[in-house]
């Protein structure tokens, strides 16, 4: 595949015929039978009908290939994802012996355990998500979104009910042309049948969302879980302090903790990173030390033959083992959903020379002290710590604890903004934290959400058995949905070698459905908190893309023609020029029909506006806006707004509306066009938003989703161009019902 120059001049697009933008900075595919390769767009726009009046800047955002990152840059967020992606993971060891259960422990029985835990580690962690699935991003962001987002690009899905999914309309055929004939039979049957069977693309939905659900049921457990099992073990230090105290105290935490998430990523992993940073190297040293003093051929289990002797003898003991050791790599999906905060190399870096040692020379140093003193077990970790070391440990472990809670609060930031941008979740504040890195963001909504439900179920369990049962049953459904998506990618995108992917699905699905049968076992004694909050949100997720869907289907029929609208502005026409913001890239809005149709006039001047944001710092000021002319439409135009993530979207003062007249007289024709447009600039400005309403007239449940869930959603979330700053002394709103 040849690369497409990232300087070229090609940029956003627009079909004159119907009013549709009809490019954008990704480039388009060009396909054929035997190659595929990447071209600039202006080769595309040469190949359409040539009446299409293309506008072209120099802006070209080069999304094929990956950001690269310096040596020293990749580093330092090596060292910073310690501390915000590695929190839960690296916290483990202080809770997985003590969660065995084991009784009338032998010397074979925790090796077996020991072995049981490193291979987890290994082929769920290591090999898995930092060898393959980290791979599998879609530009920079990681989650079951991404690797939704990532199959969307190469698969054309059709299903009205599917994850809104911005497409243009002219480039629809090209981008798809002739892949499926390409590669295995195999893949080409999997790519059609995709494409054609609405079923499956809408269960593929659901299960998107439904293990994008789980990551934030989870996100709102971890935090209240580590929390309080930090500040549980403060009961020792007197019998005066109760469980009532440790609650009260965990409260203080977590809204501390929840507080300071405003600050950005940057900030908490400044705090964040040296306590773990500190947790790490202290725990290499208990481990080596334990290792030397207690059993020195520990490491003689990570023969996987440990493994076959111990299920052997203990059948039931040790499928019923699988739930506790499944707490060894809970955060594991954590590492992939906040990959947009940090980058792909920093993250494998990290756990590769940091986490993973430390962690295997933990257990390895608690299996150690095990066989030597095996009745303690249930206080695993705090007893196998040196005296002279007890008590710094104790704190460095309490603050770790509470870091562990980081790495889902940043998941759940990064998964939100991605529904988001994917019309599946109501529109929320999206802050970027970092000017340098787009993925670190701060959503102040899903932060007070995650707050609410944390201390919710503090007060409700009080860090009962119940609690500690719910901790990481729904991780399991999360990295089976991860399995199973890149499974996908590696068949319809990567097109690797049959016998890798059979060798990649089938023993990884053996694998963790082995965990699943034994966590179920979790679900009635408290399994069910993470399951409960995954439904709410699971609602709400269907719910909006419900709405959404309905609301686009409900467009795209009543789309407005030119004739049409070349008709209806054939009217009187008033002075002045009207900006009307719409979302719709593809086509004439109905509401612009229905503006006309009361208002019996529009402006001299019509722009149709439209507003994006790259993900991209900035974009410069001479190539932010994009406009054309509408056809032979008298006066009306089409334009569409670039911003960059950190840049200003203020469209008061004279500078926007100077910009525009400029940009609008360089597509004039005549000099009696620019004369109409200083003359309409003369006579004001006026800014028209529309806002649509949905109705539901035909069947309950459609009445019940839309008429009740999605408007009161709709009414409760950010407007599409809440970020945009205009002028409220000349905006005017335009409603819209929609009945469908």
């Amino acid at each position: 595949m040849e690369d497409a120059k990232s300087n070229n001049s090609s940029g956003k697009k627009y079909d004159v015929e119907n009013g549709s933008i009809i490019g954008d900075s990704n480039r388009v595919e060009i396909c054929n039978n035997s190659s595929r390769r990447i071209v600039p767009e202006p080769v595309v726009a040469a190949s359409m009908e040539t009446n299409m009046n293309i506008i072209q800047t120099n802006y070209q955002l080069p999304l094929t290939k990956a950001k690269k990152y310096p040596a020293v840059q990749t580093l330092l967020l090596a060292y910073q994802s310690l501390g915000v992606v590695y929190g839960d993971l690296g916290t483990s060891p202080v809770n997985v012996f003590s969660s065995t259960r084991l009784t009338n422990l032998t010397e074979d029985d925790l090796l077996g355990t020991f072995s049981l835990i490193f291979w987890t580690l290994t082929l769920l962690v290591l090999v898995k998500y930092v060898f393959i699935v980290l791979h599998a991003n879609d530009h920079g962001e990681g989650g079951t979104f991404a690797l939704y987002s990532y199959l969307c690009r190469h698969i054309n899905f059709r299903s009205k009910h599917t994850i809104h999914n911005v497409r243009m309309e002219s480039v629809e055929g090209m981008a798809y042309c002739n892949q499926a004939d390409s590669g295995s039979p195999l893949r080409s049957k999997t790519k059609k049948f995709l494409e054609r069977s609405s079923v499956a693309q809408n269960f593929l939905t659901f299960v998107v969302l439904l293990g994008t659900c789980m990551v934030i049921g989870d996100g709102a457990l971890t935090p209240a879980t580590c929390v309080l099992s930090a500040l549980q073990g403060i009961q020792s230090l007197s019998p005066k302090i109760t469980q009532d105290h440790v609650v009260f105290m965990s409260l203080i935490m977590l809204i501390a903790l929840f507080t300071f998430q405003r600050c950005g990523t940057s900030k908490v992993s400044f705090c964040f990173t040296p306590i773990m940073l500190l947790w790490f190297a202290t725990n290499v040293s208990v481990g080596i030390y334990n290792i030397f003093k207690y059993y020195p051929s520990v490491l003689k289990a990570l023969s996987p033959h440990y493994i076959v002797k111990f299920v052997s003898r203990n059948g039931k003991t040790a499928w019923n083992l699988l739930g506790a050791v499944f707490l060894s790599i809970t955060g594991a999906e954590a590492m992939f959903a906040d990959l947009g905060h940090f980058n792909k190399r920093a993250i494998q870096l990290a756990f590769s020379f940091v986490v993973y040692p430390s962690l295997v020379l933990s257990y390895a140093g608690e299996t150690a002290y095990l066989v030597r003193y095996p009745e303690n077990i249930n206080n695993a970790y705090y007893s196998s710590l040196p005296k002279s070391v007890y008590w710094p440990m104790f704190v460095i472990s309490t603050l770790a604890a509470i870091v562990a809670s980081q790495s889902m609060i940043s998941a759940c930031f990064s998964i939100v903004k991605q529904s988001v941008a994917l019309g599946c979740f109501p529109r929320v504040n999206i802050i970027h934290t970092s000017s340098k890195h787009e993925g670190q963001i701060y959503s102040p909504e899903i932060n007070y959400i995650l707050m609410i439900l944390c201390v919710t179920l503090v007060l409700g369990f009080k860090g009962g058995v119940e609690l500690a049962n719910a901790y990481g049953v729904v991780v399991i459904w999360v990295m089976i949905i991860t399995t199973f998506l890149t499974t996908l990618v590696m068949l319809l995108i990567w097109k690797t070698n049959m016998i890798l992917i059979l060798g990649f699905f089938f023993p990884y699905t053996i694998i963790e459905g082995c965990f699943m049968t034994s966590l179920l076992n979790k679900i009635p004694q408290g399994g069910w908190v993470p399951f409960a909050i995954s439904a709410f949100f699971l609602t709400i997720m269907l719910s909006w893309t419900y709405g959404r869907s309905k609301k686009n289907e409900y467009e795209a029929d009543r789309k407005m023609s030119l004739p049409e609208l070349n008709q209806m502005l054939s009217s009187y026409r008033a002075p002045g020029i009207c900006f009307f913001f719409t979302d719709l890239v593809n086509g004439i809005p109905p509401i612009i029909r229905h503006y006309i149709q009361h208002t019996n006039s529009v402006r001299d001047i019509m722009v149709i506006v439209t507003v994006t944001t790259l993900p991209i710092k900035t974009v410069l000021l001479h190539e932010r806006f994009n406009v054309g002319k509408l056809g032979s439409v008298e006066g009306v135009y089409r334009c569409l707004i670039q911003f960059g993530y950190k840049d200003s979207q203020s469209m008061e003062g004279d500078d926007f509306v100077t910009l525009m007249i400029t940009k609008l007289q360089d597509q004039a024709e005549s000099t009696t066009e620019k004369q109409k447009i200083d003359a309409a600039a003369d006579r004001g400005t006026v800014f028209v938003l529309g806002r649509t309403i949905l109705k539901a007239n035909k069947g309950w449940f459609a009445r019940f989703t839309i008429d009740y869930l999605y408007r009161f959603l709709q009414n409760n979330s950010r407007a599409a161009i809440s970020m945009l700053q205009i002028p409220p002394d000349k905006t005017l709103q335009v409603g819209m019902l929609y009945e469908i």
